[in-house]
């Protein structure tokens, strides 16, 4: 078998020597792991993902810049336009950071995730590839959670990708210094680092659920395409589905409703009450469609 996936035959089988089975499935599973982060970064398609989200910050940062060259506030006047802390950006660079995530989250950054996730089994299947990873010890379990495993580091890797391209192009175009939060308190930069860097992973949390929803759909075909159009489909409609005033009594229970509450992070003190509830939600999704996937998976013909 050429396929990277593949751990090294001579590693298991010195392993097999000793009689230790439980060392074999360790390595297996870490092997496994370990080849789809490689294939999964190695691919032009993750690359092209990657660089149009490190794009946004550097977009949004020109733009502030350009509006406000002559002594402009952000939106011209005292109306502050775009996304939330934009009109923050020209005072303190590292309010780029929140802005560029704000920006992301609604689509972008759920858009990739979901593209990943969907080609995780799909993919494998159109390629001809599925059945040759399901060789002893591996099994289907195992190749699940790498799979998971492996978009769940994609959402880490997408995400400070936004942050740190956003914190380059900000200290670049504007000052640093003191941040002044929601609450209207002043914090000092290195607090306002560390209150990012949370924000990234607060956000990178938010997607486990759209992570474990496009692995569903992944079981339920063999085309990659179709697969990855879906859950983009399937976000696109949750997006617009709660905006809709009247269906307010079920939005709360979309895995979307809660995902700007990042910004709680920003107040002094911090309300953590919808960050809890953004978190639960998460892994009440990632729990949900996660078993729905094992259980598909599980019962998947992966001969046709």
């Amino acid at each position: 078998m050429s396929r990277a996936e593949v751990v090294d035959v001579t590693e298991v089988s010195d392993v097999r020597e000793s009689g230790d089975v439980r060392e074999v499935r360790r390595i297996w599973t870490f092997g496994l792991f370990r080849s789809e982060l490689g294939i999964t970064f190695r691919r032009w398609r993750t690359l092209a993902l990657l660089g149009v989200l490190a794009a946004v910050p550097i977009l949004v940062g020109v733009a502030v810049k350009i509006e406000t060259s002559d002594g402009s506030t952000v939106g011209g006047g005292g109306e502050a336009g775009g996304p939330a802390f934009i009109a923050q950006i020209t005072n303190n660079g590292l309010f780029l950071v929140f802005t560029a995530l704000a920006a992301t989250l609604p689509f972008f950054l759920p858009m990739a995730v979901g593209v990943v996730a969907g080609d995780s089994i799909a993919g494998e299947s159109s390629a001809g590839t599925l059945r040759y990873l399901l060789v002893a010890p591996a099994g289907r379990t195992r190749l699940l959670l790498a799979k998971y495993a492996t978009t769940m580091t994609f959402c880490l890797v997408a995400t400070l990708v936004v942050a740190v391209s956003a914190l380059a192009v900000g200290a670049l175009l504007f000052p640093f210094g003191e941040v002044t939060t929601i609450s209207g308190t002043r914090i000092g930069f290195g607090e306002g680092l560390l209150r990012a860097l949370l924000i990234a992973l607060v956000v990178a949390a938010s997607l486990i659920g759209v992570a474990a929803l496009g692995l569903f759909v992944s079981t339920l075909t063999s085309s990659g395409i179709a697969a990855m159009a879906t859950t983009v489909g399937l976000l696109i409609t949750i997006q617009i589905l709660d905006q809709i005033p009247q269906l307010h009594a079920i939005q709360p229970y979309f895995f979307s409703h809660y995902w700007l509450s990042f910004a709680d992070l920003m107040r002094e003190p911090v309300y953590w009450d919808e960050l809890v509830k953004n978190l639960g939600l998460q892994g009440l999704y990632a729990a949900l469609f996660g078993s729905a996937a094992w259980a598909r998976f599980g019962a998947k013909d992966i001969t046709a």
